[in-house]
């Protein structure tokens, strides 16, 4: 099942996105469910949220991995969504 995972960051939360980039990235490698992700970007080109494709088993599991992600437990995100996505293109 592919989710499709979307966070926005807590403003004025920059400082905490850079200092736990690098667990995060790991995490994400660590995993290994994730097909695609990267920042969104504010109007100034700073990241300021994420979106993140989770191919995992359920609902469940992409709830389970968003709890766990490293950018959440630092409490970067003001909120995230999950939605099941279907691809079509790419």
């Amino acid at each position: 099942m592919l989710i499709a995972l979307m966070a926005k960051d807590k403003p004025g939360a920059l400082q905490t996105r850079k200092d736990n980039r690098d667990t995060h990235l790991a995490y994400i490698k660590d995993t290994g469910v994730v097909l695609q992700a990267g920042p969104l970007l504010d109007a100034e080109g700073q990241m300021a949220g994420s979106l993140v494709i989770l191919d995992v088993e359920d609902m469940s599991a992409a709830e389970s991995w968003a709890k766990h992600d490293p950018y959440a437990i630092a409490g970067l995100f003001e909120n995230v969504t999950l939605t099941q996505w279907h691809k079509v293109i790419g």
